[in-house]
């Protein structure tokens, strides 16, 4: 099923229409891969009077939408609601760099064991999980020690 006929059902199953803007904003978010929040997205979308302009509220109301829906996750990082594909993405979890504030991508089948087994230890069923490991990326970690040299001097 395609993100589009998901979240038609979604809509039909709840007695909601499905609108250009709505339609709009589902292309929008399936054709970025990358996280964003609300205000990146609304920075991305035409302005006021330009074709297929989107006002701020319907933005967070359909993106509401879409995490009910299935088609987004969405988490808290350094305040913000950030959201990222869910819909037919593969299972994955992060790291943040604190400084550049990127968020990196990561599976591990090791992960998935321990949580599976902690699971079932607990006799607890599993539906999502979210890991986001904070640190200082290497490139950032390069930058601060070759400050911390000059420093020295």
């Amino acid at each position: 099923m395609t993100p589009l006929a998901r979240y038609e059902e979604f809509l039909q199953s709840r007695g909601l229409r499905n609108t250009q803007q709505k339609k709009y904003l589902l292309e929008q978010v399936f054709n970025r891969h990358a996280h964003f929040d609300a205000d990146q997205l609304i920075d991305q979308l035409p302005s006021r009077g330009d074709a297929n302009y989107v006002s701020r509220p319907t933005v967070y109301r359909t993106l509401k939408e879409f995490v009910d829906a299935g088609l987004l996750h969405r988490f808290e990082l350094d305040g913000r609601s950030m959201y990222e594909l869910n819909y037919g993405y593969p299972e994955h979890d992060h790291m943040y760099c604190s400084t550049c504030r990127r968020l990196f991508e990561f599976t591990s089948d090791e992960l998935i064991k321990i949580r599976d087994q902690v699971a079932r230890d607990h006799r607890f069923r599993v539906r999502d999980h979210r890991f986001i490991i904070h640190g200082i990326c290497d490139e950032c970690a390069k930058k601060r020690s070759v400050s911390r040299r000059q420093d020295r001097v």
